[in-house]
């Protein structure tokens, strides 16, 4: 592996800020990403209490029927040492790990916890905290596959009425064998399909949830690194949560109000609003037998009209002692309750999770805590060899492709290959036709209605003839020259499909079944130097 750090074509505006903008950072965030800031943030730490043995069983509990490895173990004891403190990231719980970026934070997540335990010279573990509360099941249930140079989205057909959330929502396994089975058959074969594919077929076998057989796959990946995994939905956790639940209920409406005030502040300087944040809001979700249901404040009640829920404070404070498993945080109470449960040092996440913890402040403080340092993920676009020969042959480079160079270069070459003479000699009978037509009309009085719409009807289908030729000519090029013309299109299916980031919408079996199993480990032994950069790495 080869790698090479490159610039991007399209900036997010957040991001760009947070990494140049001093001003920005210190409105918005309590710690610059930069070493000195991870020792005060330790220090911070230090004076927290954390509810440690519960947490350690909690993880524990949730990982033993996904294996723990004795890396992991290792984590787990480290965990209960005061002076212990954890890097976390976390995705939705996505088919075949849903997109690579769930994967490059996770490869993030694992540097960073690696690189500031040799520097602060204390236990640093890697988290990653699934969100399988999430209930928006559109988001996961789908991966792309290409087709005639195209992505499509694939769909597992299961059809969820109710808003489950990810850890509760089961598929079908016999329908998500024979899903897996067709991703598969799309990939081609090579020297890693039939283990690769039958480990996922287990994996399926194993788990009926998307929570369930996402972290099968990830602990997979990961588990040589001693990755912990959580999932937010987890009962043991919601226990463990439930004093802090009772919190968020006791401040709903001044952590409404801040977070509403700071999101104006944001839109004021020029990034927009993330959540479009309500001051009536309760930022919380209560589980109902009908599915995940928002919670706003009404009449000093806790509400959801459209599903006839109302509770006083007092009965939802009831229900957060009692049955916290009922209640689940949503954007900006998930951040405050991570930070409640596990002594974060630093969170990793992309420029999507940045705009939102950019208006969470002081919503902390209002705890009297503050942020973790915030780290931007990496971001890979991985060239395979097949990718990397097409280059070549087209001369072109990835930030070509990424600039819409390919689509100009394809646009040359099939202007060259077209012969002008066929095309202006169709041109030349259309006009001609046209004039034919033009004395036709002459036959009839301009009070011949009827003969002159007909007339002009007929010269219309004519021309729609030629056009149908044209295009039939142009289409004939494209067959005629497929494999020169197709180079184009596979390389922006490569490297910028559909108009995005490779990581946005191709899932990590694609290379693992070009690459074999030790790419994890290859692309984690790789030296990154910046937080937050866009690398290559040719595989």
């Amino acid at each position: 592996m080869i790698v090479k750090k490159m610039e991007v074509p399209v900036q997010n505006r957040i991001a760009t800020a947070y990494k140049e903008n001093e001003a920005f950072l210190h409105k918005y965030f309590d710690y610059p990403n930069e070493q000195n800031a991870y020792a005060e943030r330790l220090k911070e730490l230090a004076t927290r209490n954390f509810k440690r043995e519960e947490l350690i069983n909690a993880i524990r509990s949730f990982m033993t029927p996904f294996g723990i490895s004795a890396k992991s173990e290792k984590h787990l004891q480290e965990l209960q040492q005061e002076q212990a403190v954890t890097v976390v990231g976390g995705q939705q719980a996505g088919i075949l790990t849903g997109p690579l970026y769930s994967v490059h934070k996770a490869i993030t997540v694992i540097l960073k916890a690696k690189e500031q335990r040799e520097k602060l010279g204390t236990p640093v573990i890697p988290v990653f905290w699934i969100a399988g509360e999430d209930h928006d099941l559109n988001e996961i249930n789908h991966v792309y596959t290409e087709s005639n140079g195209q992505m499509v989205k694939t769909q597992i057909q299961d059809q969820f009425v109710l808003k489950l959330m990810a850890s509760d929502a089961k598929f079908d396994q016999e329908q998500m064998t024979s899903f897996i089975r067709n991703i598969f058959g799309q990939m081609g074969e090579t020297a890693y399909t039939e283990k690769l594919l039958a480990e996922v077929l287990e994996a399926v076998q194993m788990e009926c949830t998307f929570t369930g057989f996402f972290t099968r796959l990830m602990n997979g990946l990961f588990q040589e690194e001693g990755l912990l995994f959580i999932d937010a939905a987890f009962e043991p956790l919601r226990k463990l949560e439930s004093e802090y639940f009772c919190q968020f209920i006791e401040a709903s409406a001044p952590i409404a109000e801040v977070v509403a005030r700071k999101e104006q502040q944001l839109k004021n300087d020029g990034f927009g609003q993330p959540i479009m944040a309500e001051e009536d809001a309760a930022h919380l979700f209560y589980v109902h037998e009908t599915g995940r249901l928002l919670l706003t404040r009404k009449d000093e009640r806790f509400v959801n009209e459209s599903a006839g829920l109302s509770f006083t404070k007092q009965e939802l404070l009831e229900i957060a002692r009692s049955e916290p498993s009922r209640l689940s945080n949503n954007v900006v109470t998930r951040p405050i309750m991570q930070d409640f449960v596990l002594p974060v040092l630093a969170f990793v996440g992309g420029a999507g999770e940045l705009a939102y913890w950019a208006i969470l402040k002081e919503a902390f403080q209002h705890f009297a805590i503050k942020m973790p340092i915030f780290v931007p993920r990496m971001s890979l676009t991985l060239v395979s060899r097949k990718t990397e020969k097409r280059l070549r042959e087209t001369s072109l480079s990835v930030q070509d492709v990424m600039t819409g160079q390919a689509e100009e270069e394809k646009a040359l070459l099939v202007e060259a290959l077209r012969n002008d003479q066929f095309m202006d000699q169709v041109s030349m009978l259309q006009e001609k036709l046209t004039a034919d037509y033009t004395e036709l009309k002459k036959w009839f009085k301009e009070d011949d209605v009827m003969m002159q719409q007909l007339l002009m009807q007929n010269l219309s289908y004519q021309k729609k003839q030629f056009d149908y030729l044209k295009e039939k000519y142009e289409d004939a090029i494209y067959v005629k020259h497929d494999v020169a013309l197709g180079k184009f299109d596979q390389l922006a299916v490569a490297l910028y499909p559909e108009g995005q980031l490779q990581e946005r919408v191709h899932h990590p079996y694609i290379y693992l079944n070009e690459y074999g199993p030790a790419m994890i480990q290859d692309l984690l032994a790789l030296e990154y130097d910046e937080d937050g950069a866009h690398y290559l790495v040719y595989l």
